[in-house]
């Protein structure tokens, strides 16, 4: 009879969960519940994650701060300093708060967060789901939502990215809503990135909880990551929408393990993705290269566009695809890209990304950065090597 009487309680417990989200997911609009007026256009930024992962202090998120603006990458809307793992003490203070690391970061969170804001940009944090997050060299958030969430607001926290690692065993649709909840109450409007690696389909719960959830595990700096991860997330184009989006990580642009032709697939498929573009390289020291590549204003704009509509895979044949998006203008983006280890050709048809067959259109090369002076009817055709893809902005003019 006891353990009968409990396992009655224990889904009583579940279904009140389920309930309580239920009641986060009536709206039917476009718009995330969070109502933070956060993330109306995916998040562009810079994470201490992929290139430095524990090796980080405030001298370096400061020299990062400046180099944004240095180099121009602010200017383009790359706006977050985002701190990931590691940064505080392994103990909470005798009143339950969270400490910042004195010998990394011993002025404070708050006279960082002042000095990423005097160069007009914002800062983020990160915290975990669970009683200690992902590295296990600081506490967790499960149990301290509201106190954390209030400690955050108070520093100037703009961002907050929220891991699912060593966790009470509880489904994350019941653990993430409550730190939502506290980050309303907060008195701060926090970007809110839930980092639940896509375990149990975020896309499908996310909206009203966050404003952005990974999709995907974590991406490392190789082909065969990257192009799966875009896989992933693809999957879930259609829950892509202003203030919430399908998250596949970082971006390792610049990290070296890739070729360039490999990056330009990477972050092409990261703009007509809608994904974050959150920069995941040592900004202080970059090549010529890896700057031409994330300051590519016209691929930014894609990923920019005010629609929202993330790409859908309209074609595969073998190692040649063609992703196509919606883009604001009556325009589509196109990426014809060659997965394959030999070049190649690929063909974009007008049936498969939603114009009439005998519509003409004018092709702009985002990459080249030029109109080609041919107009196209019906379909448009490239040769392209290994590892590579050409992004194009299609514009009916007839």
């Amino acid at each position: 009879m006891g353990r009968r009487r409990c396992a009655v309680v224990v889904l009583a417990t579940i279904m009140a969960a389920m309930m309580e989200l239920a009641s986060f997911t009536v709206a039917t609009s476009r718009r995330s519940m969070l109502n933070n007026g956060l993330g109306m256009t995916p998040p562009m930024g810079w994470n201490s994650w992929n290139h430095f992962g524990c090796n980080i202090d405030e001298k370096m998120i400061r020299e990062t701060a400046d180099a944004l603006v240095s180099t121009g990458l602010s200017k383009l809307g790359y706006e977050y300093v985002n701190i990931d793992d590691c940064w505080a003490e392994i103990s909470r203070d005798d009143k339950g708060n969270l400490v910042p690391k004195n010998s990394t970061f011993p002025s404070g969170i708050k006279a960082l967060a002042d000095y990423v804001h005097g160069k007009g940009l914002k800062l983020g944090i990160y915290s975990d789901a669970g009683y200690f997050t992902c590295s296990k060299k600081m506490p967790g958030s499960l149990g301290h939502e509201e106190q954390d969430a209030k400690t955050f607001a108070s520093w100037g926290i703009d961002y907050l990215k929220y891991d699912n690692c060593n966790n009470d065993g509880s489904k994350p649709v019941v653990r993430y809503p409550i730190m939502t909840r506290a980050l309303m109450k907060a008195g701060r409007p926090i970007f809110f990135s839930l980092c639940e690696w896509g375990d149990m389909h975020p896309a499908e719960w996310g909206a009203p909880v966050g404003n952005s959830w990974r999709t995907t595990n974590d991406i490392s700096d190789n082909w065969e990551s990257m192009i799966s991860r875009a896989d992933q997330n693809e999957v879930y184009a259609e829950y892509a929408r202003p203030g919430g989006w399908n998250d596949p990580d970082m971006l390792e642009v610049g990290n070296g393990g890739m070729t360039k032709d490999e990056y330009i697939v990477h972050f092409s498929l990261w703009a007509i993705s809608k994904a974050p573009l959150l920069l995941g390289c040592d900004i202080r020291n970059m090549t010529k290269e890896t700057l031409d590549i994330i300051t590519n204003k016209e691929v930014i704009a894609v990923n920019q566009d005010p629609y929202g509509f993330q790409a859908k895979k309209v074609r595969m044949e073998g190692d040649q695809e063609i992703w196509a998006a919606t883009l604001s203008g009556y325009r589509i983006a196109v990426v014809l890209l060659n997965r394959g280890p030999v070049r190649y050709s690929a063909t974009a048809r007008w049936d498969d990304i939603g114009l009439d067959p005998k519509t003409v259109v004018e092709a702009r090369d985002l990459w080249e950065h030029n109109t080609l002076r041919t107009q196209f009817v019906g379909n448009l055709t490239v040769t392209l090597g290994p590892h590579s893809c050409k992004l194009y902005v299609l514009k009916p003019v007839a």
